[in-house]
């Protein structure tokens, strides 16, 4: 992806392999029983998807809130209280079962790229950052809706 910074962009993708391979050992008897064999049946399918989501979407919480230091008065205020909303998120949202989860979470990384929009809006994330997360988002969102719509 032009323009990104090569650490930035290998750290993106590979935190988008527990989401591949939750859609895919989904999506796979045979690689669902080998990974279960493995791993165990916490790390195949959306189970891997919907609990690793809900610390993704925690973790973007903090990075956010590192991007309010930026600035200051009523819009640092107002950063830091936009920051809380995806890992707040995650603590309500989650836990109902797994299409219930899964949609959730689906919001949820919605939510997040919009807050990501904002906040590079106003000049506080990287200029990059903003294609990086539209592309990650993407595929988050297409994994996760395997385990919810298949």
């Amino acid at each position: 992806m032009r323009g990104i910074p090569t650490a930035p962009l290998f750290l993106g993708l590979a935190g988008l392999i527990p989401f591949v391979w939750g859609a895919l050992t989904y999506l796979n008897d045979d690689l669902h029983s080998w990974g279960t064999q493995m791993f165990g049946s916490r790390f195949v399918g959306p189970y891997v998807q919907l609990f690793y989501g809900s610390v993704i979407l925690s973790f973007m919480s903090g990075v956010l809130w590192g991007f309010a230091t930026k600035t200051s008065g009523g819009k640092a205020a107002t950063c830091y209280a936009l920051s809380v909303l995806p890992a707040l998120w995650a603590f309500f949202k989650t836990g109902g079962g797994p299409v219930s989860t899964g949609t959730n979470l689906m919001y949820g990384f919605a939510g997040l790229l919009v807050l990501d929009a904002i906040f590079a809006y106003w000049r506080l994330t990287p200029t990059w950052w903003l294609r990086l997360r539209v592309t990650l988002t993407a595929i988050v969102l297409a994994c996760l809706a395997v385990g919810v719509y298949l």
